[in-house]
């Protein structure tokens, strides 16, 4: 087995106000850590400028020219981080939402299943708007359909640990959503290529700046477009996938 060498890759689009708090209960871990600056204002990229002169030792900074969207942050911070011989990347997001405190549990299950996506299983508390909380539902029964399984509990959590060579290699040949389509779709298909998902219970709460990138138009014209481009591309994979089903049980 290969050495297990974990990276954090936090993708940041405006939230100055909450990145510092997160990055510090980031750090007590003593992974490194890589900030994903997706074309933020002057005044989130000047923090983020402070935070990676301050623990220089342990964080880095990729900066992308615009905005381009989540997963196209978390995908720069996948390619940095093979670059730089990471073998496992930990993605949480930037708004405070996630509790660092679960790091090292998602960590050493990364560590014991190194070939499988843990994936965050959220508990929310009483901040969670409930239109979001009951629109995730039609997202999950999507995804059951589009995997034949309920082997992925959640597919929009931000909090999640990758093996970083079967996400570079699916990026290269398959265009994935960079949006807010990204969480489910990278899921889905990884899942397609075999990979085994772990999901890991944590809890969420919303989020601590108050900063939301969620546009409810674009965003869920997004998310249907996904599940139907899933939806056909499942249709082909039916056989292989009962067989997968098959072979587990």
């Amino acid at each position: 087995m290969s050495e297990f060498k974990p990276c954090i890759v936090v993708p940041v689009y405006n939230h100055e106000h909450a990145i510092g708090a997160v990055l510090a209960g980031l750090l007590v871990y003593g992974v490194p850590v890589m900030l994903v600056d997706d074309g933020s204002s002057a005044a989130c990229a000047a923090v983020l400028d402070t935070l990676t002169r301050e623990h220089s030792d342990r964080v880095c900074l990729v900066r992308l020219p615009y905005n381009q969207g989540k997963g196209a942050a978390v995908l720069a911070g996948f390619r940095r981080a093979a670059e730089l011989g990471y073998s496992h990347v930990l993605q949480i997001d930037a708004d405070g939402q996630h509790r660092t405190a679960d790091v090292p549990k998602f960590l050493e299950t990364a560590r014991t299943h190194p070939q499988a996506v843990i994936a965050g299983h959220p508990i929310y508390d009483e901040s969670v708007p409930k239109a979001r909380l009951y629109g995730r539902y039609a997202t999950h029964i999507w995804v059951w359909i589009n995997t034949l399984s309920f082997d992925i509990k959640d597919s929009m959590c931000g909090f999640r640990v990758y093996p970083v060579a079967p996400v570079n290699a699916l990026a290269a040949r398959q265009t994935i959503g960079v949006r807010m389509n990204f969480d489910t779709d990278i899921l889905v298909r990884l899942f397609w290529d075999g990979l085994q998902v772990v999901n890991l219970a944590t809890r969420v709460s919303y989020p601590s700046d108050g900063v939301s990138h969620f546009r409810m138009w674009r965003d869920n014209v997004l998310i249907t477009r996904m599940h139907t481009v899933l939806f056909f591309g499942m249709l082909p994979r039916i056989p292989r996938l009962l067989a997968r089903k098959w072979q587990t049980r």
